[in-house]
């Protein structure tokens, strides 16, 4: 029975974790009972004290007692709001007609649209389906190319993992303070500094900003070498006035100036600007005359069960953590780390793999729930800033989540996309916009101050 040690029950907690997810049975219960079960085991053997688990109780006290994930409850509202409100509806309608007479006007038009809503909702799932039910046969009429549609689709309605404010960076803000904190303990500093959702914000923009003009520039070069695939759309563009495309683009505009910059200034904090935001996209639906109880109750009960959801995943991810940690886990981890030849920037490697490859059958909360305060610790305390750190994992994710064949991007598409449109071609068409993702990994990795320098100004 030599092989009953710490470390087989380490590795005992994720291998019931990955069959009964791949059963099919839910997140929180799987997270919490997996824990729960080796946890009873390993004290039967005298290798786990279950008194630890006395801890639980404040672990779940001090979640829901987080101020700064209070804000997440309301952005998923600001977000499922605008949403039904019919926005990208308009905007995509007025986008195309403005630049239609463009070659590739229209492929634009959506990007441009995906980066409005992905800014304005931080909703990845939400905005993917949405992009798809109204630009995909609005495409296929005007004969674009079916992997040019379902690319563009795919990568832009992602964007909202990064491109602040996101749901994704208020979590991951949490995860990494906490990361930073037991960090900072290991090497004896007993007052590190904070990291904050504004300090992921500030560090998004750029690193956003970049994604769109690659994204940009690679539409540009195939609409200049291969046109037929990127034919004009022939609109009255004598139609639309000025008035109109204003009215559409100031409304989601302003919402995201308003959270955005009361974040950046430090007029709001992110729970305050969070609030602003519900209330902002409240108005913009009813003066858009699309409010109504039908619509107010769907959004509610929307935001009651995505919030749900990533609550009790987050309650027993923290359970499976203690267990883990219980084990000594996270000191096997940081040794195996630490042992690495060229520790550094092959720990950083193969954490990044990993959770690329985990991408593919986790969603987001699993991954950053579980894995990162796993992770994290061990990567902050080799030197890696958490602010660059966290926004790395979140590119990391997006680019997981447009990978064939298992993305979560793709799958939303499928869901949702004209029978005209086959699997083969969402695949082939995510994946130039792949290698952009990766190639900003790199960018970022070799010039991290496109990350830092911002949230240390402000």
């Amino acid at each position: 029975m030599n092989f009953i040690t710490h470390e087989f029950f380490s590795f005992l907690l994720f291998f019931l974790l990955a069959i009964f997810l791949i059963a099919g049975y839910p997140v929180a219960l799987t997270l919490a009972g997996t824990a729960i079960f080796v946890a009873i085991l390993g004290y039967f053997v005298d290798l786990f004290p279950l008194v630890l688990l006395n801890v639980l109780p404040n672990r779940v006290f001090g979640i829901i007692t987080n101020e700064t994930l209070i804000a997440v409850p309301l952005f998923i509202y600001m977000g499922v709001m605008l949403e039904k409100s019919g926005i990208a509806n308009s905007l995509l309608e007025n986008m195309s007609k403005l630049w239609g007479n463009i070659r590739g006007g229209l492929v634009y038009s959506i990007l441009f649209v995906g980066v409005l809503m992905a800014a304005s909702t931080g909703i990845v799932g939400a905005t993917v389906v949405t992009m798809g039910i109204l630009s995909l046969p609005l495409m296929l009429k005007w004969n674009y190319n079916k992997r040019i549609s379902a690319g563009i689709i795919c990568a832009s309605g992602t964007l909202g993992q990064i491109i602040p404010p996101s749901i994704v960076l208020v979590l991951l803000a949490d995860i990494f303070q906490g990361a930073n904190e037991q960090a900072s303990q290991i090497s004896g500093n007993l007052a590190p500094d904070p990291v904050s959702s504004v300090d992921l914000f500030a560090g998004a923009i750029f690193p956003g900003l970049i994604l769109v003009i690659f994204y940009s520039v690679w539409i540009m070069i195939c609409s200049f070498f291969r046109p037929n695939n990127f034919p004009i759309v022939k609109s009255n563009q004598d139609n639309i006035t000025f008035k109109e495309v204003f009215g559409v683009i100031f409304p989601p505009l302003i919402l995201i100036v308003l959270v955005l910059g009361s974040i950046l200034f430090g007029v709001a904090t992110p729970t305050e600007s969070a609030s602003l935001g519900a209330l902002g996209a409240t108005i913009i639906s009813f003066a858009k005359k699309s409010l109504d109880f039908k619509i107010l109750k769907q959004s509610c009960k929307e935001t009651l069960k995505i919030n749900s959801m990533v609550f009790f995943i987050l309650i027993g991810a923290s359970l499976f953590s203690l267990v883990f940690r219980g084990f000594g886990g996270d000191l096997i981890v940081e040794d195996f780390l630490t042992e690495i030849p060229g520790a550094k920037i092959n720990s950083l490697i193969i954490v990044m793999v990993t959770i690329f490859i985990l991408g593919f059958f986790l969603d987001f909360f699993q991954i950053v729930f579980v894995i990162v305060p796993i992770v994290g610790p061990s990567l902050i305390s080799m030197g890696y800033d958490p602010i660059w750190l966290a926004l790395m994992f979140a590119i990391n994710l997006q680019t997981s989540f447009l990978t064939p064949p298992f993305g979560f991007a793709l799958f939303y598409l499928r869901g949702v996309a004209p029978k005209e449109i086959k699997t083969a071609d969402i695949y082939y068409g995510v994946i130039p916009y792949i290698f952009i993702q990766i190639f900003l990994l790199v960018i970022l990795y070799n010039f991290p101050e496109i990350i830092t320098w911002l949230p240390k100004k402000l």
